[in-house]
């Protein structure tokens, strides 16, 4: 009912829409993107040709999601399905929005060197908390420990039959990348690495030395902060040995 009633109103409007994201560009074009309003940017993202107005559009998102942060983990299945947004105008959100992610990485603090957890942290925290779903993501650094990239492994549950070591190490391979550090979300809060955890660490571990490519630590992220595998316990084969037991019946 929303997009019926919209819609007529937006075909009304659609030429002054239009010099609206004109206007903007052109302020970007002679002062820069730095003086531009969140909702503004929004707006050059978005683009004409939806059947609500960019502005309209880039406005009912951010009272929505007043936390950019929220709106930056937005899904985009979630924003192809918002008023006036549609899938072209989602695609380019997510490009932009995936775009910036990486260059970000490759030109910021992201760029700096990882001696341990804490130095993840900041990047973890931006890429996982709040989401309803495991997410598994690869952090791939170069020899001296620096970012190369972030990847998505898998999304919905963590078992070591489902995160295939190959997910995990091709983009290492094509990145030509010679460590990675694995991390993942606990929705439920508890960051304490479960038996499934530890399973998957010491299968990963084990495929990376024979690639050549180290696996120098999973982290596990929940409310309370971050745990990382390598120091609460590297697992060996005794420790698998003990969780195998566990679960016979």
């Amino acid at each position: 009912m929303l997009r019926e009633i919209a819609a007529p109103v937006a075909d009304r409007c659609r030429p002054s829409a239009r010099r609206d994201v004109q206007q903007l560009r052109a302020r970007l074009y002679r002062h820069g993107p730095q003086t531009l309003e969140m909702d503004e940017l929004l707006v050059i993202v978005l683009g004409p040709g939806g059947s609500w107005p960019a502005r309209q559009v880039a406005r009912s998102l951010l009272e929505r999601f007043p936390d950019t942060g929220a709106l930056g983990r937005l899904p985009v299945d979630t924003l192809r399905a918002w008023p006036g947004v549609g899938d072209t105008r989602a695609a380019r959100f997510a490009a932009a929005r995936e775009l910036g992610r990486r260059l970000g990485l490759r030109t910021g603090p992201g760029r700096r060197q990882i001696r341990g957890p804490d130095d993840l942290e900041p990047l973890l925290r931006r890429e996982l908390e709040g989401l309803d779903r495991e997410h598994v993501l690869g952090v791939y650094l170069d020899a001296r420990h620096r970012v190369l990239g972030v990847r998505t492994i898998s999304v919905g549950t963590l078992d070591a039959s489902l995160v295939h070591p190959r997910e995990v190490f091709r983009p290492a391979v094509g990145l030509q990348a010679a460590a990675v550090v694995v991390a993942h979300n606990h929705p439920s809060g508890c960051p304490q690495p479960s038996g499934d955890d530890l399973e998957l660490t010491r299968r990963l571990a084990r495929c990376g030395r024979l690639l050549g490519i180290e696996l120098l630590d999973h982290v596990v992220v929940g409310d309370g902060g971050l745990v990382s595998v390598r120091e609460h316990g590297w697992p060996g084969d005794e420790v698998l040995g003990a969780i195998s037991k566990e679960r016979e019946p």
